[in-house]
């Protein structure tokens, strides 16, 4: 897709983040912006930040664990652009940090629900209309690094990454098989500076189960994650990144390329037919984490 100027944009999650700064950077691109996202405050002040900007934009309140939300979403996209050309299924959560076995039934529900619901809802609506336009469109489910690697305490959420990524790699296929003149891409970011730390604001009132204080290893693995999230890589240069796949039809898109050394780590002890083996950022302080889950 090489064109954008007056075409019509998708985004969830993008009252902030990543999903904010995709917005904008489309509506930089002339594009039409249409914002999702379950937060309405936040969503408020975005839909001005990228009005600001020029963009005819429009902000519809989304849950995208519903799929009468999502579809209800394309509806007024088509209603007030009669198109949709890219969508960009972003919206994501991070869930607790706990042992695989300590994991709750709501944190299993909540995070499937946004993080792998919210793009299957967002594929099964948006793809059958980017298809019967017979135009050239392009999707972006929003993975992670996550969907490629493994650590401790985080069985949840890399769960729903890795779901993402071999859900995109299906679709990528269809749609050549097909022949659609729609494309895909998988994001799949390292440590980006946005509120995903503080998702638990959006965990709604009947997923939150009974609070449970956090042991030393999850207070551990917390903070190095906070620490590396505060000085993560700007959203605006993710944004840049997608735009610059969708033009060239690249499928996966790693913003951080320095994690490819551990993908690849872990492809060849699948290969070998290995242990898996720990391969973690040097910043992330597991080795404080493991200690602190042996003494508990």
């Amino acid at each position: 897709m090489k064109e954008f100027e007056g075409r019509v944009a998708v985004v969830t999650g993008a009252a902030s983040g990543i999903g904010l700064a995709l917005a904008e950077r489309f509506a930089a691109e002339g594009m039409k912006v249409v914002l999702a996202d379950v937060e309405e405050g936040a969503l408020r002040t975005a839909e001005r930040t990228v009005k600001a900007k020029g963009a005819p934009t429009l902000a519809v309140r989304t849950d995208v664990t519903r799929a009468a939300d999502v579809d209800a979403l394309a509806q007024k996209t088509l209603d007030a652009f009669g198109a949709v050309h890219v969508v960009c299924n972003n919206a994501g959560v991070g869930g607790d940090f706990r042992l695989s076995w300590q994991q709750t039934l709501e944190n299993w529900q909540w995070v499937l629900g946004v993080n792998l619901w919210g793009v299957i809802h967002g594929i099964r609506t948006f793809v059958p209309i980017l298809l019967q336009q017979d135009t050239e469109g392009h999707v972006v489910n929003t993975a992670s690094m996550a969907g490629h690697l493994s650590l401790p305490l985080g069985a949840v959420y890399h769960a729903t990454k890795f779901a993402v990524v071999t859900f995109s790699e299906s679709l990528h296929h269809e749609l050549a098989m097909v022949g659609a003149k729609v494309k895909a891409s998988v994001l799949c970011p390292g440590f980006v500076s946005t509120n995903i730390m503080s998702s638990e604001r959006n965990r709604p009132a009947g997923l939150r189960g009974e609070e449970q204080p956090l042991t030393e290893a999850e207070q551990a693995l917390r903070a190095s994650y906070e620490g590396l999230v505060t000085g993560g890589l700007p959203p605006a240069t993710v944004a840049e990144r997608v735009l610059e796949a969708i033009r060239d039809e690249r499928f996966y898109i790693f913003p951080h390329p320095e994690i490819l050394a551990a993908v690849r780590g872990r492809m060849l002890n699948i290969l070998a037919q290995q242990n898996p083996t720990l391969e973690v950022p040097e910043d992330l302080q597991m080795g404080l984490v493991v200690e602190a889950v042996r003494r508990e």
